[in-house]
């Protein structure tokens, strides 16, 4: 019999060498007592996520640690975000990712996350706005926007009973590639707002691109004039002035196998963000969603830490989702990574593993994808895998850490996501 089971996801937590942490990684400079003793009484690995070419988004890297092909069994990321703020989608629906952004007249973009400072509220100003507008009503689709956290958001379409839409389009968001239902990360010289273009010869495809270039070139002229674009102006701040979508997607018919069904356990899951809700939902685990992280972020560590422990009690699966590591990555920011890690080490992982039974458990840490804070972008750098508990025999050495190049000495040798539950959920050899 399978000992309990807590998968701990470090988002983008992977990383490379960066001058701002003496030439080493942010976890590789990081102090991580907590997460190094558990290296010591564990087994390291190095995983690449999805596969080796392949820099994935957050929910296809999620999707692959759980066992699933984010390929195939994804709805994708505008489905999985939409589900996430509860949007009642309809089979014939099609949802997209959004960033607010700013660009030139041109389509040129200056900042695809609006500097990182446009708040929930201010998005949420915005997208009632852009939704009040109906800019596509002549074409028989109502689109409607829905603010999510920050500069994120979800572009929901809806066709009147004479259109079609399809989900079989590309990305306008030059900074990402679509592939099925997932996401890969990309890195243009010269990121301009691309034109959406059909990716079948359907009739729904063509209609759905038509309609999204008529509705991307027509947001501008909403936005620039916007009340909250003036205060930003006047602030100095960078302005929300054009869209990036990607991902569109729809309900998926049939869904993907629920995770009990397919591990034949049940399973729950404590998660940050919309994406990692709508997961959840089309999985159907059992989620407590916390929300973004507050401004104590010691505090919120700590509550996390809590609630994990009480689902644990519960479930013999818990998937916990931790979002810090991967902003300041994109950001560049390579000491304020450090930082988060030393946070989480501190005040999730020391409060999370007092009292806990580690002959009665099994606990896997890793991360959905890279994202060095050098390149500013995810990566399909390999990210590093620990796992330690019941049945898993000590392979590390008294002097060994949780980081990258551990990882590569480690005992598992490389790995991909897919093989990530099965090491864990191997049988507990009987006493």
């Amino acid at each position: 019999m399978s000992a309990p089971v807590a998968l701990v996801i470090l988002d983008g937590v992977g990383d490379r060498p960066h001058p701002d942490t003496g030439g080493r990684s942010p976890l590789e400079a990081a102090t991580t007592p907590s997460l190094d003793r558990l290296a010591r009484l564990g087994q390291m690995g190095s995983v690449t996520v999805v596969g080796p070419g392949i820099a994935p988004e957050s929910d296809a890297g999620v999707f692959a640690l759980l066992g699933y092909d984010p390929v195939h069994d994804s709805p994708g990321r505008g489905v999985l975000e939409a589900l996430g703020v509860d949007l009642p989608l309809a089979p014939e629906d099609v949802a997209l990712r959004l960033n607010f952004a700013t660009a030139d007249g041109t389509g040129l973009i200056l900042d695809s996350r609006v500097g990182r400072s446009l708040t929930t509220r201010e998005s949420e100003e915005l997208a009632s706005a852009l939704t009040a507008a109906d800019l596509v009503a002549g074409e028989g689709v109502h689109a409607e926007v829905r603010a999510t956290v920050g500069h994120r958001g979800v572009l929901w379409l809806r066709a009147g009973p004479d259109e079609t839409l399809s989900p079989n389009i590309s990305n306008a968001d030059p900074f990402y590639e679509k592939l099925g239902g997932m996401g890969s990360a990309r890195r243009p010289e010269t990121p301009r707002i691309l034109p959406v273009q059909a990716l079948d010869g359907s009739e729904g495809a063509a209609r759905t691109a038509r309609v999204l270039n008529l509705f991307l070139g027509r947001v501008g002229g909403v936005l620039a004039g916007h009340r909250v674009n003036a205060r930003r102006a006047m602030a100095g701040k960078q302005i929300a002035n054009a869209l990036l979508v990607r991902n569109a997607g729809r309900l998926p018919s049939p869904p993907p196998p629920s995770f009990e069904k397919r591990h034949r356990m049940a399973g729950a899951s404590l998660t940050e963000m919309p994406v990692e809700k709508g997961i959840a939902r089309v999985l159907s685990l059992t989620d407590r969603y916390v929300g973004p992280m507050g401004p104590d972020r010691d505090a919120g560590y700590r509550e996390r830490a809590r609630i994990a422990r009480e689902l644990l009690d519960r479930f013999p699966f818990v998937y916990v989702h931790l979002k810090g590591p991967d902003e300041p990555g994109h950001d560049g920011d390579a000491v304020l990574k450090k930082e988060i890690i030393e946070a989480i080490d501190r005040s999730f992982f020391a409060p999370f593993l007092e009292g806990l039974d580690l002959g009665r458990i099994r606990l896997g840490v890793t991360a959905d994808h890279a994202t060095p804070a050098i390149v500013k972008s995810h990566t399909d750098d390999p990210v590093p895998l620990l796992i330690v508990g019941a049945g898993i025999p000590s392979t590390g050495s008294p002097t060994a850490r949780f980081d990258e190049a551990e990882a590569v000495r480690g005992s598992l040798g490389p790995l991909r996501g897919s093989d990530v539950l099965g090491l864990l959920f191997r049988p507990t050899p009987a006493p």
